[in-house]
């Protein structure tokens, strides 16, 4: 099978050292976002009223291809917060997802939740960049970086004042866990298979210290699966193509967000 993974990295390492020729790290410290006063994921996913979903805009994926090519950020992300959402991720790799960091700044212009920047980061000019057009969380995969990259970039984040979810797939990448990555996303779908497997999730959850937000990713299309999740020890849920494939994916989120909340209030 091929390693997508593998490819994107070795895409994203050309991609942004064409990026520093364009624009300084000294530039994006100057930019008007980059002194913003940051929306807190791990308090937004504890509020009273939220779902903790954390819901994704995405128009496109290596392994689906074209999800949706005509909804609006702006449109997509406002419906996302009015309904409950806890937070937003946003892709802005462009090769691969069709994103833009375009996308993450219209999205903030609208929006007083948390964003995640959704990207493949490998070097801490991208940590930078999620500073500057205002995003509050940066995304770090542990598949694809070592124990010490996870260190310095998480630890580079936190001093930006931006918290950190480090993204992982099995027990192994446990020991790349730092005080600095202050939320843990464990993904229910394996990079190399993409079956999923909420219970393989369930029992890596177990081995992280509670010190942590816990987040689940991926493989989530009902609220029954949210429930179960939740009650396993999940604080976060993080949703990308289940409400994008919709039609109107606002309107999917709101119908989803009401149903998850009677039953959660049943519990």
């Amino acid at each position: 099978m091929k390693d997508i993974l593998a490819e994107i990295v070795q895409h994203k390492i050309s991609e942004v050292a064409a990026r520093k020729k364009v624009r300084s790290m000294e530039e994006l410290e100057r930019s008007p976002m980059f002194g913003r006063d940051v929306f807190s994921l791990r308090s937004f996913l504890r509020q009273p009223g939220r779902t903790g979903i954390i819901a994704e805009f995405k128009r496109r994926s290596p392994s689906r291809g074209l999800i949706n090519g005509t909804a609006g950020v702006q449109d997509v992300t406002t419906a996302y917060a009015r309904n409950g959402a806890s937070g937003l991720s946003v892709l802005t790799d462009q090769e691969f997802f069709g994103g833009s960091m375009d996308d993450l700044q219209q999205a903030r212009a609208v929006n007083n939740i948390p964003i995640l920047r959704k990207d493949f980061v490998i070097d801490a000019y991208q940590i930078a960049e999620a500073k500057a057009i205002g995003a509050d969380v940066i995304l770090l995969i542990a598949e694809c970086l070592t124990k010490e990259e996870v260190k310095y970039l998480s630890s580079f984040a936190d001093n930006l004042g931006l918290e950190v979810l480090l993204e992982m797939h099995s027990g192994e990448q446990l020991e790349k866990i730092t005080p600095h990555t202050h939320l843990i996303g464990i993904n229910n779908r394996d990079l190399k298979t993409f079956k999923v497997d909420i219970y393989r999730s369930m029992e890596l959850l177990k081995q992280i210290p509670d010190s942590y937000s816990k987040v689940a990713e991926s493989g989530m299309d009902d609220p029954d699966t949210i429930i179960t999740l939740h009650k396993a020890g999940f604080d976060g849920f993080l949703i990308g193509e289940h409400f994008m494939k919709a039609e109107n994916p606002g309107s999917a989120f709101e119908s989803f967000s009401q149903t998850l909340k009677q039953k959660l209030a049943a519990i």
